[in-house]
């Protein structure tokens, strides 16, 4: 759980810090006398206009005059008659003028405050610009359905013209009466800030931004955190007074903090604190990330160090430079660090990895409130980015530049120093009117200069005739000294003093107190304790939206044209799970004497009911759609097993018909009583469709060999011309190939092949002989694996006339699209044998037929022969 913890124990210092659990996520410090001004409204006067920077200096009441850039400048301060579109800095403004500006930026070093004209008020939920009104809009953070709810509720705010307002992320999940509840507040302070502003002459300030309690809670709080622990009285009262008048309903997790043990210590967060302050940031695999301040940029680098855990050099990197990615985002946030910044990751030589640290990157700067830009890394490593500046950095308000080193990190040595003093004490000497060289060095560097460099120091002094005067200072520190060249009318020459009395007392940087560094001109602001006119507005829980249901989960009142009657017991839950979903395909429904009465709900549950209902209608509606989709599934497998059974049975048919011409075997004995009658009907039946789907075969076969030998006799005239007078015919067994079929049937065993009728004719014996023979050749010549290709193509050239198609290649065609019309329709098959109603139909088929199957291979009788549909 997330907390957000304020220290005040301390008068100097106000901390506040956000953490979750035991790690901290973001800190924040006020200092007493630098209190923060960003946000602050003056009274300013234009003191002087820059036309070479287009901007102009204001005086806005501070010890440094701010900085106004022009086009930050409302076009209502400009003089009368200037052309806005064309209007320059020079023609507009003119020093004197009286301006209302706001702190922007704050000072930095050497450079002012950053001053506007265009003032914005923020509040908890939305933000006030009241002369500017192009602006407004919806925080960039917001997006998808949160956006367009607040923008709706956005547009039933009632404000003046000519102001604009924008909608902060602390703003989604609120209803319209809040946001204008807010927006008044605004619109209250708005106009005693522009009251004050007509009333004073000069330059003094108006309305001071909030202490840092009230900002952070304003800006920081969210339903995420869960308490506000406040370690001091006065602190806690004024936070407690805002949470009542803001969001009264979250003010009892303004919680004071009584514990013995110090509140930053109890959750240990002070050495993360301390991480902030330091030059070195450890990895947790052993890497180090050190951050360095220039006065252009901010560098970051990133080192390995000890990190030796990865399987090869790659991994090793890409692990690192992962978790860097994590704590630059946290170091950046901690220490408030803006401007241009530059990250030197380690080397790493496949592309997906460093698009993994850049998405690790991106990833951990979305819970930063600051705006950040950053491109990919390039081949170099380097990483370049750009953070805006919500607050003074860290640094800025703890630190001095080291009075030593003078802030680069590195000094010279005893010795280097010594001989660089030497240098220049030989180049002072040497110029025209040198009467005395006078040096001020530390005590180490004139022990080293008066022993081993004694000779040198004696030369100088002969050969250019100089005095040189060597004044140990005890103050002073490598690389630092002093040096004074006097000349031949200096008064001091003529009353020198002791040498160690010539040493000056050097006042040491770090002992200087802040307290020194005060302000001395505090302002006060005119405007204080402006309180909105009315607490809060309670937040509306949202009703539920329900989808219209055919099923009401609650009593609804009867229609007016319906008679009034007792309440119909609602139906029964629709059963969920696989059976559930078995039984609403088949459309199963309990009968009406075990359907279940729901009782009445009392009135307090009614939404929650009502949602429920919505909830299950929803899933009913589902489950009804993907069964009327199985229906349709199965009703097309049932067509092609249909197709498929009606096939097979001509063909049984045919070869049965011929194998009865040739060998007709005697009908079998069948008692009729009982299974055996139905039998035996169901025989008959297959009979007959047998016959008929014999004779629907060859008609078909007739059509198909008439239609081919029109296309042969279209295509080769001479060919069908001779066929024609000779009186041949097409063949049917084209459609239906005895030997094709026989060869790919089981042969028939010689043992059970009938024996041919007395009766029979010898034309019916040779055509029986000659089916034998044929079967046979077909059996000992196996059909090829796949049809042979044809060099002649399927279809002519544009430019050449056109050609019959190759009949050798379409019937290999042909044959490919059977064998893929069977393959699919054995699928089909296969899927409509899993559902319930084929698989019971199959079921009664089966219990009708007799108990010992006749053989496929088997020529069956033809008064008894069951259709292949019934096996």
């Amino acid at each position: 759980m997330k907390r957000m913890l304020i220290n005040a124990t301390q008068a100097e210092e106000r901390r506040l810090a956000i953490v979750d659990g035991q790690k901290l996520l973001d800190y924040e410090i006020e200092i007493e006398g630098r209190e923060q001004r960003k946000g602050n409204i003056y009274k300013a006067v234009v003191t002087r206009v820059e036309p070479s920077l287009e901007a102009c200096f204001v005086d806005y009441g501070e010890d440094r005059h701010g900085f106004l850039p022009f086009k930050e400048i409302s076009k209502q301060y400009f003089q009368q008659g200037v052309s806005v579109s064309q209007a320059r800095i020079s023609d507009a403004i003119r020093e004197g003028r009286e301006l209302l500006v706001q702190v922007e930026k704050e000072e930095r070093g050497n450079k002012g405050a950053a001053l506007t004209t265009f003032i914005s008020l923020a509040g908890r939920y939305v933000v006030l610009m009241p002369n500017n009104p192009r602006g407004g809009g919806v925080s960039r953070r917001i997006e998808g359905e949160d956006r367009a709810e607040l923008k709706e509720n956005m547009d039933q705010l009632e404000y003046p013209n000519g102001m604009s307002i924008i909608a902060r992320t602390a703003g989604i999940g609120r209803s319209a009466p809040e946001l204008q509840w807010d927006l008044n507040y605004l619109l209250k302070l708005w106009t005693a800030i522009d009251g004050a502003s007509k009333g004073g002459k000069g330059a003094f300030l108006i309305y001071r931004e909030s202490s840092t309690v009230i900002r952070a809670i304003r800006d920081y709080f969210n339903h995420d955190i869960g308490d506000i622990l406040i370690d001091t009285d006065d602190i806690y009262e004024q936070a407690h007074q805002f949470m009542a008048h803001v969001m009264p309903e979250h003010a009892q997790r303004v919680k004071r903090y009584r514990d013995d043990a110090p509140l930053f210590s109890r959750f240990q967060i002070e050495h993360q604190i301390e991480s902030a302050y330091a030059r070195e940031v450890k990895l947790p695999s052993g890497g180090v990330v050190v951050i360095d301040h220039t006065e252009a940029l901010v560098s970051i680098d990133v080192n390995s160090a000890r990190a030796i855990k990865g399987g090869d050099i790659e991994e090793t990197a890409t692990r690192t430079n992962l978790e860097a990615a994590d704590e630059v985002a946290r170091q950046m946030r901690l220490r408030d660090t803006g401007g241009l910044i530059v990250i030197d990751f380690i080397d790493m030589e496949e592309s997906k990895n460093r698009r993994e640290v850049e998405n690790r990157l991106r990833d951990a700067l979305r819970q930063d409130r600051a705006r950040v830009q950053f491109g990919s890394i390039s081949k170099f490593g380097l990483m370049e980015m750009s953070r805006q500046r919500l607050k003074p950095a860290l640094s800025e308000g703890a630190s001095i530049p080291c009075p030593r080193c003078g802030g680069h990190g590195h000094i010279r040595d005893t010795e280097s120093s010594a001989l660089q003093i030497l240098r220049i004490i030989r180049e002072e000497s040497m110029k025209d009117g040198t009467a005395a060289v006078h040096v001020q060095v530390p005590v180490e560097v004139a022990s080293f200069l008066l022993n081993e460099k004694r000779a040198e120091i004696a030369k100088i002094e002969l050969k250019q005739r100089t005095g040189v005067i060597m004044i140990p200072n005890k103050t002073l520190e490598t690389p630092n000294y002093r040096l004074e060249r006097l000349k031949h009318d200096d008064p001091r020459l003529d009353s020198l003093k002791a040498s160690y009395a010539m040493a000056d007392e050097i006042e040491d940087p770090t002992s200087v107190t802040r307290r020194s560094h005060e302000r001395t001109n505090k302002q006060e602001p005119i405007i204080k304790g402006v309180l909105p006119d009315a607490p809060a507005p309670m937040p509306v829980a949202k009703p539920p939206v329900a989808e219209p249901a055919p099923v009401a989960a609650a009593p609804a009142p009867a229609p007016a044209a319906a008679p009034v009657r007792a309440p119909a017991a609602a139906p029964a839950p629709a059963e969920t799970g696989f059976f559930g979903w078995v039984k609403n395909l088949f459309g199963w429904r309990p009968p009406p004497h075990r359907r279940r009465w729901r009782r009445r709900l009392p009135p307090n549950r009614a939404a929650k009911t009502s949602a429920k209902a919505a909830k299950a209608a929803a899933a009913k509606a589902v489950a009804t759609a993907v069964a009327g989709v199985v229906k349709a599934v199965a009703a097309s497998a049932a067509m092609a097993v249909a197709a498929v059974v009606k096939a097979g049975v001509a063909k049984a048919a045919v070869t049965a018909s011929r194998a009865a011409n040739a060998w007709p075997p005697k009908a079998p004995k069948v008692q009729r009583n009982g299974r055996k009658a139905s039998v035996v009907r169901v025989a008959k039946a297959g009979a007959a469709a047998a016959k008929a789907a014999a004779v629907s075969v060859a008609n078909e076969a007739s059509v198909a060999s008439a239609a081919k030998a029109n296309r042969v006799k279209r295509a080769r005239p001479a060919k069908a011309a001779s066929r024609a007078r000779t009186g041949s015919r097409a063949k049917p067994a084209k459609t239906a190939n005895p030997a094709r079929t026989a060869s790919r049937a089981r042969p028939v065993p010689r043992a059970s092949r009938a024996k041919p009728a007395k009766a029979a004719t010898a034309a019916s014996r040779a055509k029986a002989a000659s089916a034998t023979r044929r079967a046979c050749a077909a059996k000992r010549a196996r059909p090829p694996k796949r049809a042979a290709r044809c060099s002649r193509p399927m279809r002519s050239p544009w430019w050449k006339a056109p050609r019959a198609p190759c009949p050798r290649r379409r019937s290999a065609s042909r044959a490919v699209s059977v064998a893929n019309a069977a393959s699919v329709a054995k699928a089909a098959a296969t899927a409509a044998v899993n559902g319930a109603s084929v698989a019971k139909a199959a079921a009664s088929a089966v219990r009708v037929t007799s108990r010992r199957p006749t053989p496929a291979c088997r020529p069956m009788p033809s008064r008894a022969r069951p259709a292949p549909s019934a096996r």
